[in-house]
This record gives structure tokens, sequence and C-alpha cells, in this order.
């Protein structure tokens, strides 16, 4: 960006083969991958496994960081937990997690970050729900490279977040918008949000 701040991408490796997962990399200049799913596997594409991805990226001068423990959306402190479902608002208060946001926009001085999660459209990954907020809170930019290579400005996610729940995105009052998106965080996050095992509403994610 050429106003100064600083700027952080994310990616979903979804069902992508290797060649065009780096394929997406290489076309948006990534020099960095941070890996902010708590369990760096996917059952489903194996290639994504922790160790295979990053010696494939090492090959092509990628970098590999794994900080699913800072940025995970499963977190290993009880207090972030309520009723066995993880709550944002606690998760991204803990020291752990201020430090991984640290630990990005230190890195994003030295390499075009892309963070890196499992789903395939951003609305469905705690990197947009949780990570991304918390960074643009910190005055960063946030973009997500889509499935088909283009770009979406944080802000259009949200407004498309917006959309799909009847919320609007009139800018006239901007209190209420921001009250809006609150609550359109909030019930996307009850979508989304890990719940622990012997939970009834569990749900299977790599994140």
């Amino acid at each position: 960006m050429n106003d100064g701040r600083l700027s952080v991408l994310t990616i979903g490796h979804s069902t992508h083969s290797l060649e065009a997962f780096v394929k997406l990399l290489k076309a948006h200049s990534v020099g960095a991958v941070a890996d902010i799913r708590s369990t760096p596997y996917s059952r489903y594409s194996p290639h994504f496994n922790r160790e295979s991805l990053r010696g494939a990226l090492q090959r092509h001068q990628i970098r590999y960081v794994f900080l699913g423990r800072e940025l995970g959306a499963r977190s290993d402190d009880p207090s972030c937990y309520e009723n066995g479902r993880v709550r944002y608002r606690l998760l991204a208060q803990t020291e752990l997690f201020q430090r991984g946001i640290e630990r990005v926009e230190s890195g994003s001085n030295s390499y075009r970050i892309a963070l890196m999660c499992a789903e395939k459209d951003p609305l469905d990954c705690h990197r947009a729900i949780l990570v991304a907020p918390a960074l643009c809170r910190n005055g960063t930019t946030v973009q997500h490279i889509l499935a088909d290579g283009r770009l979406e400005d944080h802000e259009d996610s949200i407004s498309r977040l917006l959309d799909s729940l009847g919320f609007g995105t009139d800018d006239t009052f901007p209190q209420l918008k921001a009250d809006l998106v609150e609550q359109a965080l909030a019930k996307r996050e009850d979508r989304i949000a890990f719940v622990a095992k012997h939970e009834s509403h569990a749900k299977e994610t790599n994140e």
C-alpha cells in the first residue's frame, strides 16, 4: 500500500492442488505464509500438511511460519470458552493472541505475508471473523485472496456479510454501521466457532 500502512493478505487452501495454491501466492507476490490453523494438517489434502507444505513452499522461495498456537481458532486456554464454545472476544484478549498479531505486523515490514487457513470463503473462517478485525483495529490493511485469484478488501468482505444477513451497508450513520458489523461478526462466529468435544454441535474444521 502507498499510504504507509502495513498490509496483510489471507488465503484458504481449500481443495486447491499444490500447484494452483502456489500460483495464487506468486500472483500476489507473497513472500511468506503464516499458517494459522490450530492443527496444521488436512485429512483430504495431505499436501497441505505442515511438513509437506513447508518443504514445497521453500522450493518456491516462499517462507513458511506456523502461528496456529498464537492465532488458531481452537484455543487451549479454558478462559476462552463459554459453554464449551470458543468466544472470539475472549480469545482476542489473550496475551498469546496479541503476541501472534504483533508477529504478523512485525513480519509484514519485511515480507508480503499471507495468513493461511483451510476454508475457501474467508467469511467461513476465523481469519476474517477474528484475526482480520484485530489487524484492522491496529491500522493494518487486510485483503483476502479468493479461490479464483481475485483480491477482496476486508471491508468488502464485511459488506458482503452484512448483505447476506439483510443488514445493509448504509454509511450515513457510522456508529450504527459499526454496531451492525459487530452483530454480523457475532452471528458468523456463532456459526463457525469451534466447539469442544462432547458438545452436541461440534464442528469438524482445520482451524
